[in-house]
């Protein structure tokens, strides 16, 4: 099956190629550093390295209290850091700069592979969320390379897919030391499709253990400023195609009850700003782009958030936030990051990538799912008019996250196994990780 595998990705890799060509088109980053995808890179530090696979933006984000909690206590282990996107790598220097080494993770081909292990030669490898290459688990098998899926989780359309190829998919799983689940049900379903109950863990969701920025208050400040310190302000983020259309037409609705209303729209990926910017313009609305520095008037209808890194500062300035990835078949984003700083939530309906999160935090209180661009803006005419709403879904937000904190001293206990005890870790309950499987509606 492997070899079969390896025969496909051959025949493949030139419509992957060009594919990258294309992207290159909107995002001139996709033609640069083609050497990396082929196992070509410059020298390391011949020390024991810890690498970490982190496919993108969100995942970075996912892994920032691990990468440094690994560096106060390892300040021995070199870092690696792979990525697979532009966006990826960008944030990846823009947070630890020269701290850690960074390349693209080759792909899935047996030389490539080859000759990123002997270059990496790693003595713990550890994947992050979902990444599962069946060519560089199996290498990392023969070389007894521990290798670690941290934060992992499956969805129900995942699950079921992998099914199809049940042998190939257990061989996969058993080349895996740890899968650290962030849910039950996300475990069941692994324990599912081939892993062993030794293999399997529930240590929650780092993202839960994510820090708020130290100067989060003076950039709050410093936008509301920029916005307007009078305005409602209702942050869309994250979306995809086909969800500012349905966003759009739902500011158009909700523009007739609160006339001064301000839109911050964060589309999820870099090489779509000046097509959501034109959009924005030709539907009418006055429309100002972070990047561009100018401030927004009174008569500014849309802020575009184009710039990276700056997504908490951002939700925190704002009123309501709407998460995307969600009004199409997506499967959602990542909804601590507005519950954090208080935001009441507005998700969309396809949230599987996300389903225990979204499930509680509508039990919770903190968010509503909408189906449409006509009950998002029946939701947002709700909360945009009471403050007090706003306020108590927003105080329910910061308490869920801080409950569900402590998946970070869980991860760490593990990884003293493969590294060796350097300093003691405290250990969280998990008193809400043990409900039974969740799926969303459209599943």
């Amino acid at each position: 099956m492997r070899t079969l595998y390896t025969i496909l990705f051959y025949l493949l890799l030139p419509f992957i190629l060009l594919r990258l060509l294309w992207r290159g088109f909107r995002a001139p980053a996709y033609w640069q550093r083609w050497s990396e995808r082929f196992g070509y890179f410059p020298p390391l530090p011949a020390t024991p390295t810890i690498w970490i696979h982190a496919v993108s933006v969100g995942e970075v984000q996912a892994s920032l209290t691990l990468i440094q909690e690994l560096q106060k206590r390892y300040p021995r282990h070199p870092l690696l850091i792979t990525t697979m996107t532009p966006t990826g790598s960008k944030r990846v220097q823009d947070l630890f700069g020269n701290s850690v080494s960074h390349f693209y993770l080759p792909y899935d081909l047996p030389g490539a592979v080859t000759r990123f292990l002997n270059q990496v030669q790693p003595q713990l490898a550890i994947l992050m969320e979902t990444e599962l290459w069946p060519n560089l688990l199996f290498a990392c098998q023969r070389r007894k390379i521990p290798v670690l899926l941290l934060n992992a989780r499956l969805s129900v359309p995942s699950a079921a897919g992998y099914r199809k190829i049940s042998g190939f998919m257990r061989q996969m799983l058993n080349c895996l030391t740890v899968i650290a689940a962030q849910t039950e049900a996300d475990a069941n379903r692994f324990l599912s499709l081939g892993a062993t109950a030794d293999q399997v863990q529930i240590t929650g969701n780092l993202k839960f253990d994510s820090r708020l920025p130290a100067n989060l208050s003076e950039q709050v400040e410093s936008l509301r400023q920029q916005w307007g310190t009078d305005r409602l302000i209702w942050i869309a983020a994250s979306t995809h195609e086909g969800e500012e259309e349905q966003i759009l037409a739902a500011f158009l609705q909700v523009k007739r009850h609160f006339k001064h209303l301000l839109l911050v729209l964060v589309p999820r990926h870099p090489e779509r700003f000046n097509r959501v910017t034109t959009l924005c313009k030709q539907r009418g609305f006055v429309t100002v782009r972070r990047s561009e520095g100018r401030m927004c008037t009174s008569q500014t209808d849309i802020y575009i958030g184009d710039t990276m890194g700056e997504l908490p500062y951002i939700y925190a300035a704002c009123d309501v936030a709407f998460v995307g990835g969600s009004l199409v078949p997506i499967g959602g984003h990542n909804l601590m990051e507005p519950a954090a700083v208080g935001l009441p939530i507005l998700v969309g309906p396809y949230t599987f990538e996300c389903a225990h999160i979204s499930r509680r935090l509508w039990e919770e209180g903190v968010a509503y799912q909408v189906n449409n661009f006509v009950e998002l803006a029946t939701a947002l005419k709700m909360l945009l008019g009471d403050k007090t709403q706003r306020r108590e879904m927003g105080a329910k937000g910061r308490q869920f996250v801080q409950q569900n904190r402590g998946a970070l001293g869980r991860v760490l206990t593990i990884l003293n196994t493969y590294l060796g005890d350097s300093s003691p870790v405290t250990v969280v309950a998990i008193p809400t990780l043990t409900s039974p499987v969740i799926s969303s509606g459209t599943q």
